[in-house]
């Protein structure tokens, strides 16, 4: 079957790869191990559906400039060198604009990519491809920028035996898709929400009574939830491998302070799993994972965000 759906629009190209079913992790996977496959989140479609809606908003008013039957085809190249992510999110954005576009994609989610290298080429109604660019090279500028810092950071200790998390640091409205990239990039997800996981921070501690007191409600009340704990020293640390929890968070602790830790945490009749949080870089990462932490996770990958250089050359037909 022609991949184009708009039958008045011949194929001006030859498809390049056209396997959009899957979507991959390539990052930090350790050699001979299987890529994982990241399902697309859930809510992707209204997602879409609500960035639609912030551009277009009552229609689109320049785009009806262009006769109805106008047709066109166009390529999305990259200006640098970046983690692909935000191929289902792209085909959406077109496709809920107009079913009739046809879209070829040349690489696959996960994938890394040089700079001007074609990413991807689609073919349709012009209105229809002019509509949707916007918002189609906003999800993927962004979700290819999480994807990149996730990568940069898992690469650099893939070989240490430590997980990289992001956190709760995202772009409004964009948590899940960025949750999405992270994972896509070779990173791990922390907690989605406040709803699928219990983080007990100081501002608890004290409402509850103590870090005891505030494990074991949160026991009592969530008994199937993950507990962790936030300690800023080593007498935290000690109260919650006694109250039982599963997680401890160090927060801003020196290289000294993270080993010691580890050194108390491995000494307990019931260790916990160390989770390294603070001013964590590219520079200080691996210091910090060789400390032997489980965990260390990083704000930056989703709120620092510099969206990849993309670009979109449209040709028309008649």
């Amino acid at each position: 079957m022609s991949l184009y759906r708009n039958v008045r629009l011949h194929p001006p190209w030859k498809p390049c790869n056209r396997d959009d079913a899957v979507r991959q992790s390539v990052a930090a996977a350790a050699p001979g191990t299987a890529l994982n496959v990241v399902p697309a989140p859930l809510d992707l479609q209204s997602q879409v559906e609500r960035a639609l809606a912030e551009d277009i908003g009552s229609g689109d008013l320049t785009a009806g400039l262009i006769p109805a039957d106008r047709l066109g085809r166009a390529s999305v190249i990259t200006r640098e060198a970046a983690i692909v992510c935000g191929r289902p999110y792209v085909d959406a954005s077109f496709h809920q604009v107009d079913p009739r576009v046809a879209i070829d994609w040349c690489v696959g989610e996960g994938d890394a990519v040089v700079a001007d290298q074609l990413l991807l080429r689609v073919a349709g109604p012009a209105r229809a491809l002019l509509t949707a660019e916007r918002t189609a090279l906003n999800f993927l500028q962004v979700l290819s920028a999480t994807a990149t810092a996730a990568h940069r950071y898992a690469a650099l200790v893939a070989d240490m035996g430590c997980r990289v998390l992001d956190t709760r640091k995202t772009i409004p409205g964009l948590r899940t898709a960025q949750k999405y990239a992270v994972r896509v990039g070779g990173g791990h997800n922390h907690r989605l929400g406040l709803y699928d996981g219990i983080l007990i921070k100081e501002n608890h501690i004290m409402a509850a009574g103590g870090v005891a007191a505030a494990v074991a409600r949160a026991r009592q009340l969530h008994p199937a939830a993950r507990v962790e704990v936030e300690v800023e020293n080593l007498t935290e640390l000690r109260e919650a491998i006694a109250a039982a929890a599963d997680i401890a968070l160090v927060d801003n602790f020196s290289l000294a302070g993270l080993r010691e830790a580890v050194a108390v945490n491995r000494a307990a009749a019931r260790p916990l799993q160390l989770e390294a949080s603070g001013g964590v870089t590219e520079q200080s990462i691996r210091a910090i994972a060789a400390t032997g932490v489980d965990l260390i996770s990083v704000g930056a990958i989703t709120k620092h965000v510099r969206a990849i250089d993309l670009s979109m050359r449209f040709e028309w037909g008649t």
